[in-house]
């Protein structure tokens, strides 16, 4: 029997990707690319990007055909080789986070205002975590939206329902976005 196998030398040259490396890479690219264009304009600028790409996505965010779409992103990858991507991932990073947050703190004032209706202690615990809150609007607010649910108990969208959340979001509100707020008072 005849060994069919080629034999290797160490000195052969692997050192360079495949074929389907190469090809993931482009697709991670372009699906970076794509990442980069759901962001505002106004984020593109802080990364530097080439005037050549840029306009490209400005391209891209007008074209409404399908296969026209496509052909731009593929056009966007490519021109994604020639630029250090790790800044653009990054900033798209910061962006989806920047919107996990926001959508966890509405999620967070959506589960204490659900608290405050429901027990007479939530309203303390609420007051501990929340110090400098006006502690009569916040009563008048739950006393008013306890009494809309007792209404009307399948509607949950009264005036003062809104009304608490609003104020429940704004207490629980970043410290570093009331901060400027405060600034401008005082000029």
């Amino acid at each position: 029997m005849q060994d069919n196998t080629p034999e290797y030398d160490a000195e052969d040259d692997f050192d360079r990707p495949s074929k389907s490396q190469l090809k993931r890479d482009m697709t991670a690219l372009q699906k970076l690319g794509d990442d980069l264009l759901a962001l505002p304009e106004s984020r593109w600028e802080p990364l530097a990007l080439p005037e050549i790409l840029y306009d490209a996505l400005k391209a891209a965010k007008k074209i409404t055909n399908f296969e026209g779409k496509r052909r731009q992103m593929q056009y966007i990858g490519k021109l994604m080789r020639k630029i250090d991507a790790e800044p653009v991932r990054e900033a798209v990073a910061a962006f989806k986070l920047g919107h996990a947050q926001d959508s966890l703190r509405l999620h967070q004032s959506e589960r204490w205002r659900e608290r405050l209706l429901a027990s007479d202690d939530a309203l303390q615990e609420f007051l501990n975590a929340h110090a400098d809150v006006d502690i009569q609007q916040l009563r008048n607010l739950v006393r008013a939206a306890r009494k809309d649910a007792a209404n009307v108990p399948e509607k949950r969208s009264g005036r003062a329902f809104r009304e608490l959340f609003q104020f429940i979001k704004a207490s629980e509100a970043p410290e570093e976005a009331a901060e400027p707020a405060d600034e401008d008072a005082d000029e």
